[in-house]
């Protein structure tokens, strides 16, 4: 079944604009808006001049509801999914159509190196509850890196369900020479209206590359 959601973003006296995404509550987890989505949307709103004329890449955009935040407040938007997940990125194109928005959509699969991930250049890495697979933290963290070595002085902002903890992330962080530079309670970015209609436990992390680990490393190597 196919519904459309309405996503509002302003001040406690107007709204800016709103977000309509099409869900389908049936068919695919990547055509839900979940609750790590609506948190990274809003930081995205609350930061909108940081983002305003960057490119910024979406990873696992799904419903793409902060990328479509982000080219709202003028960032050049790549919205990206696995390549394989055919009705996912249609209704990613079909939404950036509703709501007006000149997004480009990508099929790109974490992991995998084709011509799809040598083609991005983004400033800002976005990816809204992509941390749910274990089986596949190292194919993300991989794509993660490479787009982070790739572009100097890039960032990757993601929210996640702190289900077991954040050892697991620090962990992978140290395994691919990254370093978190920011950690923040999901809730405490939202608005009271939004926060009550959400449950969990959701962290918002910035995540960078960990230069002084890369040249320990380097330096390892050389003697």
């Amino acid at each position: 079944m196919k519904t459309i959601s309405r996503h509002f973003y302003g001040d406690s006296e107007k709204t800016a604009f709103s977000i309509s995404i099409v869900e389908n509550m049936k068919e695919d987890y990547g055509l839900f808006v979940w609750p790590c989505s609506i948190v990274l949307a809003e930081y995205v709103w609350q930061h909108k001049l940081r983002f305003s004329g960057n490119n910024v890449v979406e990873l696992g955009a799904g419903t793409c509801l902060p990328g479509l935040v982000a080219a709202k407040v003028g960032s050049n938007v790549t919205l990206t999914d696995d390549a394989n997940r055919l009705e996912v990125l249609e209704n990613m194109r079909g939404v950036c159509e509703l709501n007006n928005l000149k997004c480009e959509v990508l099929g790109l699969t974490w992991g995998v190196w084709d011509a799809s991930i040598f083609s991005l250049h983004p400033k800002i890495i976005l990816g809204a509850d992509v941390l749910y697979d274990v089986r596949a933290f190292d194919d993300l963290f991989a794509t993660v890196t490479f787009l982070l070595q790739s572009n100097p002085g890039s960032v990757f902002i993601t929210t996640y369900h702190n289900r077991s903890g954040h050892h697991l992330i620090e962990f992978l962080m140290v395994k691919w020479g990254l370093k978190c530079v920011k950690l923040l309670d999901g809730f405490s970015l939202l608005p009271s209206d939004k926060a009550a209609r959400l449950s969990g436990n959701i962290q918002l992390a910035e995540i960078i590359l960990n230069h002084e680990q890369i040249e320990e490393t380097s330096s390892s190597g050389a003697r």
